[in-house]
This record gives structure tokens, C-alpha cells and sequence, in this order.
């Protein structure tokens, strides 16, 4: 059986101009066959009309054009208060591999959020969240990060909606920030104007558990994208419990140092994502020490109910508990926002993406 030729959509910008250097052709050429696969996003070489016939036979030999496929798509529709009714959209995307990721389009009040995953599983396991019960697969390449994308756009359009994807969220399977380099990349493509589909890189939020030296190299980009940070306790013993590789290997106290490098560096305000866990993180004293925490540097905190996951022990506070923690950050002056749980029914809200394989195995 003849080895397959590797997917071209793997390739990054640099690893493309390289490509077509090892073909005996100019670098250059990288631009004209990225821009066909990433904004045409053609399905064959013989597509790629403006290059001679001998490059396009070159390329056919060496590399093969295997996009993502979708293998099930599920839907929910929801209204909250002061919104529109919209629909939560979910897909399970099969890779050219056979690895799965799952992306989710979620509605809001004047916008349409694709929210994409970076790797597939995830190498934490924070005791609150789906993903990292799978363990880690692989990262994804910025193709492949670019794909979720233009899956839930091209979704859209087939329909023949009048509504189009305005934001892009890094808050999906994986850790965003230990593949670094190929969500650069992704970002970049995704902002691109020269590429059919283009949205504001201040329209794209990064997230991310905390991984210092990342958000260090993240704040010298030059990249206008958003960050948030699951935080989710500022008591870092009771971090450890919650997200244990995550605060040991990058703790507190060092992370809002690195937090307030990037806030200074960037203007910009760095989000403290707060999942509120009934009897773990919602009294008080945990609302007092989070406003210490967000002392002193450019951000806000965005409160998240959690959401009910299988084999997963926590409960979601009640609302009166999640309304006096709000009342408790806002009477001392902190921005804080609340997070709605879109998607919760057909588990695409946060801390539930898992391929359906990991989900049936869990459940024999």
C-alpha cells in the first residue's frame, strides 16, 4: 500500500513557502496556493486556475487535500432574557487522522460566536471539565483550527441565513496555549482581508488555564486578540484541587504578574473566567479573595454557572448564592459580566465538549 501524501492543509505559511522552495519553485508561490486553499478553499489542485499546470502537477504528487468531516450535528434552541431566540448548533468534526474535535456556534445578542477547539482531548484533566477526561491526542494544526471555522460559516450560508459568524472563540477543546504557534497562525488566517472569510482579530478571544511563558510570548505579537483566564479560585491550595497541573505548574501568585505584564503591554483587559461550584468557590471569603486578586492590573471577571457533567461531582450554585457573589465584586468596584450557558442540553456549553466516542465509553 503506497504511503499517503501528506495534507497540505496541515501546512503552515512558512512550512507551505518551504514546500514549494523543495519543488524548485518561488517562495512567493506559497501565498498564491495558500490564498486557494484557505480563502476558495478548493478541493483539488487542478482547481488552482492562476498556476501553470506543471506546479499543479507537482503539488498533486507531493501533498493530497483531506478537509474535516462532519460526522453529526446537533442543535438546541434557547432564549434568554434581553436576547433574541436563537439556536446552539453543535458538530463533531472527524480529522483527516480519524481524531474528532467538536465545535459550536453559539447565538447572542447582535452576534454569532464559532467557538473552535485547539487540540484534540486535552493534557489537564481539571476535575470540572469533559474534555481533559479524554487525555490528550494531538494538537491541530492551523488548518484544522481554520476548518471549525469555515465548517459553521459554510453551515450558515447553505442554509441560506442572512446571519454570519462575527466572533471567534479559542475556548473549545484543548489548551489554546500549548500549541501556541499553530493558534497564531490561526488567528492571522482568520483576520486575514484577503481571504473569503475575515473578522476583526478583536473579535477572536484566546483562552487559556494560565500558561505563563505563553502569555508572556502571546503579549509580544503584536496580535489584537482578546484573553481570558480560567481562573475559577484565587485560593491557590484550592486551585491545586480543581485544576492540579495547571496551578502547580503555574501558580498565582506568578500568573498575575504575568496578567498584569500583558494587560500593561497590550492596553487591553484580561478576562478571569469564574466557574461559581456550589460549596467550593462561592462564599464570601472566595469573592473577597478574587477581588484581591484582580487588584492592581487591567481586567474584568466573567462569572459561569456550571453545567452538569456525567461522572463529574459538582452542582451549580443557586441563584441567589451566584447573585450575592456578583453583588459582593460589583460594590467594590470590579467589572464583572455573567456568562450565559448556551448549549447546555446538547453538552456544548463550557467544560462539556467531548468527542460522543469518549461520552459512550464513559456511559457502559
Amino acid at each position: 500500500m503506497a504511503e499517503e501524501r501528506p495534507n497540505i492543509l496541515d501546512l503552515r505559511l512558512d512550512e507551505l513557502e518551504a514546500a514549494l522552495e523543495a519543488l524548485q519553485e518561488p517562495r512567493w508561490r506559497a501565498r498564491q496556493v495558500h490564498q486557494w486553499l484557505l480563502s476558495h478553499r478548493i478541493g483539488s489542485f487542478s482547481e488552482m486556475t492562476t498556476l501553470s499546470l506543471e506546479l499543479r502537477r507537482k503539488l498533486d504528487e507531493a501533498y493530497s487535500i483531506r478537509p474535516l468531516e462532519t460526522e453529526k450535528h446537533d442543535e438546541t434552541a434557547e432564549r434568554f432574557e434581553g436576547d433574541e431566540p436563537g439556536t446552539t448548533e453543535k458538530l463533531l468534526l472527524r480529522l483527516p487522522d480519524g481524531e474528532r474535535v467538536e465545535s459550536v456556534l453559539i447565538p447572542g445578542r447582535g452576534r454569532l460566536t464559532a467557538c473552535v477547539s485547539s487540540q484534540a482531548g486535552c493534557p489537564f484533566n481539571c476535575s470540572f471539565c469533559a474534555t481533559g477526561k479524554m487525555g490528550y491526542r494531538r494538537n491541530l494544526s492551523a488548518g484544522e483550527i481554520c476548518a471549525q471555522v469555515w465548517a459553521l460559516s459554510d453551515m450558515l450560508e447553505q442554509r441560506g441565513s442572512q446571519a454570519a459568524l462575527s466572533n471567534v472563540v479559542f475556548m473549545g477543546m484543548g489548551e489554546p496555549l500549548l500549541n501556541t504557534r499553530n493558534v497564531i497562525e490561526a488567528v492571522e488566517n482568520l483576520s486575514s482581508r484577503k481571504y473569503r472569510y475575515s473578522t476583526s482579530q478583536r473579535r477572536i478571544t484566546i483562552s487559556t488555564v494560565g500558561i505563563i511563558p505563553e502569555i508572556d510570548r502571546l503579549a509580544e505579537t503584536g496580535l489584537k486578540t482578546k484573553l481570558a483566564v480560567s481562573l475559577h479560585t484565587a485560593d491557590q491550595r484550592k486551585r491545586e484541587t480543581l485544576m492540579a497541573r495547571a496551578a502547580r505548574e503555574h501558580p498565582l501568585d506568578r500568573l498575575r504578574k504575568s496578567l498584569a505584564r500583558y494587560a500593561s503591554k497590550t492596553g487591553e483587559p484580561v478576562t478571569l473566567a469564574y466557574m461559581l461550584l456550589r460549596g467550593v468557590n462561592d462564599s464570601e471569603e472566595d469573592a473577597k479573595r478574587l477581588l484581591a486578586y484582580a487588584s492592581g492590573f487591567f481586567c474584568k471577571i466573567n462569572l459561569i454557572d456550571y453545567n452538569s457533567i456525567v461522572n463529574i461531582k459538582f452542582e451549580p450554585v443557586y441563584d441567589e448564592a451566584r447573585d450575592r457573589f456578583r453583588r459582593i465584586l460589583q460594590d467594590a468596584g470590579a467589572q464583572v459580566t455573567l456568562r450565559k450557558s448556551y448549549g447546555t442540553s446538547i453538552n456544548a456549553a463550557c467544560g462539556q465538549l467531548a468527542t460522543s466516542t469518549m461520552r459512550s465509553s464513559d456511559n457502559q
